[in-house]
């Protein structure tokens, strides 16, 4: 077997002697692959892994080889298979062709109980998964959310956050370094931001490092070191969606600044809780809860294409492992099991204006987990929240390719790429440096450009939505 991941409930489900009867004969988290296949078959052993993972398995008794990767494909696979039936199997596309899509053999509905659930050892309150009762409702989001970060502290090496300053990274990290005091470890957490000078993000971040305690890092990053980066990130990352690579390159620098700088290696993350709580701006314009819902969804089982990919790519490339407590499969179940209509943006706790992802800012109102201005401050795009709202980071990029790209080429975009024509000239830019790096046929690996719904807009930047606008 081969296996990049980590399976974060391989001791509960070995240590059940009266279930398994398993006998380990190495440390590895990842060998409990091998007994479950082998007593389950490759469908129950996906089911049961809680954990991220992209796994190989050559059977020699039944001549087959099984692959299977986790549910939100947090941990990347390609595959290629030649005409003659030989078949390659990597982590990255620059050594093969297809991408292997996320939760194969694990046949597993986002709204049904994880089948590993049982083996976790978590109370919820009053059947936890049906009754709603909203206080009950919130301490069991709590409790899964703490338990999602908990477990992913399973490391022998230092655990630090990266910390924007928005509710999801704050959140993560507020919890991951209560945690790991109540373990007794004495290093203060490692967290880490990055920004122009004076962006929101560095501010905000800047005060919940306080609040938490933690040893925190500010990364200052000029436009013109981000612009030198656009290439080399464009080849790590392996896409030229516009809104990724916008949000890819911060996060390329801070990584590299981590690996360079500091000896922490596991990094947590808030990737996910935009997907699950319906954090985008967009949210605002949703027809119907119902169709909130099934956005929220397909945000989720898209992941892999978007965030997921630009997170491990740009953490994975300076040799760094990201870990995402909001797409823990439990957490995710349960979450999406309450009504559509109480995930929705709904009215803030001061009777004010409605505020995305109220649930879980909700569940933690009260707490002091952090800063009460932080729990409720607005969604910042990532990609937005690194410069000042006087010159975003996207208009920065797109002055500089606009000298780059004439009118003229942009024009022809249609007749030279026929399929996901760009339309704006950052898009071209992005689009030509990629395929200058891995060829035309790949550009099929981005099915669709990532783009908010509802609005009408051509740009996935939330500061040019009338929402945001109307809310400064």
């Amino acid at each position: 077997m081969i296996c990049n991941g980590e399976i974060y409930n391989c001791r509960k489900v070995g240590l059940l002697k009266e279930e398994f009867a398993f006998e380990f004969e190495s440390t590895s988290d990842c060998e409990v692959i091998l007994h479950l296949y082998d007593k389950f078959g490759a469908e129950e052993t996906s089911k049961l892994l809680d954990g991220v993972f992209a796994y190989v398995i050559v059977d020699t008794r039944e001549y087959r080889v099984i692959i299977s990767r986790d549910t939100f494909g947090i941990r990347p696979m390609f595959y290629y298979v030649t005409k003659d039936g030989q078949m390659g199997v990597c982590s990255e596309v620059k050594g093969l062709i297809q991408a292997f899509p996320p939760a194969h053999y694990m046949f597993h509905s986002f709204n049904q109980t994880p089948v590993h659930y049982p083996y976790q050892g978590v109370a919820l309150e009053q059947g936890g998964f049906t009754l709603f009762d909203w206080s009950i409702i919130k301490k069991n989001i709590r409790t899964l959310m703490t338990n999602a970060v908990e477990k992913r502290l399973m490391s022998y090496r230092r655990v630090g956050s990266l910390l924007s300053g928005g509710l999801d990274s704050s959140l993560v990290a507020a919890i991951t370094a209560q945690k790991l005091r109540e373990r007794g470890v004495e290093q203060p957490i490692q967290t880490f931001s990055i920004g122009v000078e004076s962006s929101p993000d560095v501010i905000a971040a800047r005060k919940v490092a306080e609040h938490i305690k933690s040893e925190h890092h500010e990364v200052t990053f000029s436009p013109q070191e981000g612009i030198r980066a656009l290439e080399e990130t464009i080849f790590a990352l392996e896409s030229y969606d516009v809104t990724t690579v916008r949000a890819s390159i911060p996060m390329y620098l801070i990584s590299r600044y981590i690996s360079e700088n500091t000896d922490t290696i596991v990094i947590m993350s808030g990737e996910g809780a935009d997907e699950l709580a319906q954090g985008y701006i967009y949210f605002h314009k949703q027809p119907s809860p119902q169709e909130g819902d099934i956005e929220s969804k397909r945000l989720l089982t898209d992941l892999y294409l978007f965030d997921v990919l630009r997170t491990d790519r740009s953490t994975a490339a300076h040799g760094l492992e990201v870990r995402a407590p909001f797409l823990d499969h439990a957490f995710v179940s349960y979450f999406l099991s309450l009504p559509a209509s109480k995930r929705m943006p709904q009215v803030s706790v001061d009777g004010g204006a409605r505020v995305e992802k109220h649930l879980l800012r909700s569940s933690f109102d009260g707490t002091n987990l952090i800063p009460t201005e932080i729990l409720w401050r607005r969604k910042e795009a990532f990609s937005d929240g690194v410069t000042s709202k006087k010159r975003s980071w996207f208009e920065i990029l797109q002055e500089h390719i606009d000298s780059m790209i004439s009118d003229e080429e942009l024009d022809k975009a249609r007749e030279n790429y026929p399929f996901h024509t760009p339309r704006t000239k950052e898009a071209l830019f992005y689009r030509r440096t990629f395929e200058s790096k891995f060829g035309s046929k790949l550009s099929k690996l981005i099915p669709y450009q990532w783009l908010p719904r509802w609005t009408g807009s051509d740009d996935p930047s939330a500061r040019v939505l009338a929402h945001y606008q109307n809310d400064e």
